[in-house]
């Protein structure tokens, strides 16, 4: 039996979350436009089980991984676990499929009544009458403004079929008007020492509005694990969106591998792996509640569940804030 991991308040809502949590991307599996390549569903569950084992509390999902099956695989991993040890579940809306052509570009859509939809469908893949948290993954695309679209998540909210509502991939601007319908519990925005431009606005906001922040694709999707090269870059199959990623490819690749490689003596320094002092880098900023992290097997959750206790120093801050100026990797703010 482990000891309990650490937890932060989640915003305002009466959730208290690990700060690390379970991504359920990637187990979603191939035959759509992001897919990671074929998965395999029963390493799949034995990864949330050991997730939950070691103490993660919480496991984020969307109805468009896999369409639909990564819900349903979760759903499976949860299904013979009591009431006291079930994680909280987040998901998401507003990214919707044609099913005649799987492979097709998501449509963003913010319609209310096809969010209803939506919803129904996850509350019944998840096998759950009320989802923890409700978040809309993009901003809306067919016209539909955001006070519309935030107002029905308010809606979902007050009726008890959700019990938090957020925002994923939104901006600063999108946050100031959906506050003004309705408080936005939490944002989950993309957030790596390569992608962390949310730094210069958005985290701020988020604390000052008390507004929860987990954080996806800390490690920016297997680049800064310490495990990633760049002959496994070119080997990635084509049903695998990194393989047509601009970080996992030509220049871009290099300055990110060469990031990874700066956080190695920091890693050696705390006995730790790389990926875990990628984690911990995202949840020293001000403002960041957790960072959801993805596995496909059990063994990938021991690679980076040290996050969830590790505090990097002054020391190590600053090593990775001049690795960054040196190899040139990434946009944004370099240090909390």
């Amino acid at each position: 039996m482990h000891t309990p991991l650490p937890t932060s308040p989640l915003g305002t809502t009466d959730m208290e979350i690990t700060r690390v949590g379970f991504g359920a991307w990637a187990i979603g599996g191939a035959g759509w436009a992001y897919g990671w390549g074929a998965q395999d569903d029963a390493h799949s569950i034995a990864a949330i089980h050991r997730a939950l084992d070691r103490g993660i509390n919480w496991i984020d999902t969307a109805a468009i991984y896999g369409l639909g099956h990564s819900e349903e695989i979760v759903a499976r991993a949860l299904h013979d676990r009591p009431a006291s040890e079930r994680p909280y579940v987040f998901t998401k809306c507003g990214l919707t499929w044609d099913p005649r052509d799987p492979a097709a570009e998501p449509q963003q859509v913010g319609d209310p009544a096809s969010l209803r939809r939506e919803l129904e469908g996850s509350l019944r893949r998840l096998g759950v009458e009320r989802i923890d948290l409700y978040q809309m993954h993009w901003p809306a695309e067919d016209g539909t403004p955001i006070e519309a679209y935030w107002g029905e998540l308010a809606r979902m909210k007050q009726e008890g079929k959700v019990r938090a509502i957020g925002l994923s991939n939104h901006d600063r601007d999108a946050l100031e008007r959906a506050e003004r319908i309705a408080h936005v519990d939490t944002l989950q925005p993309p957030f790596s020492a390569i992608r962390r431009e949310v730094a210069r606005e958005e985290l701020p906001w988020c604390e000052r509005h008390r507004t929860g922040v987990i954080v996806y694709s800390p490690m920016q999707a297997g680049l800064l694990t310490g495990a990633f090269t760049a002959e496994r870059a070119t080997k990635l199959p084509a049903d695998d969106w990194r393989s047509r990623s601009p970080d996992h490819t030509g220049e871009g690749l290099l300055k990110n591998l060469a990031l990874a490689d700066a956080m190695r003596p920091i890693a050696e320094r705390h006995r730790t792996t790389v990926a875990s002092v990628a984690v911990a880098w995202t949840l020293a900023w001000p403002g960041v509640t957790g960072a959801i992290v993805g596995a496909r097997t059990a063994d990938q959750i021991d690679g980076w569940i040290d996050a969830a206790r590790l505090s990097l120093d002054e020391r190590d801050l600053e090593v990775i804030a001049r690795a960054i100026d040196a190899t040139g990797a990434g946009e944004g703010p370099a240090r909390p």
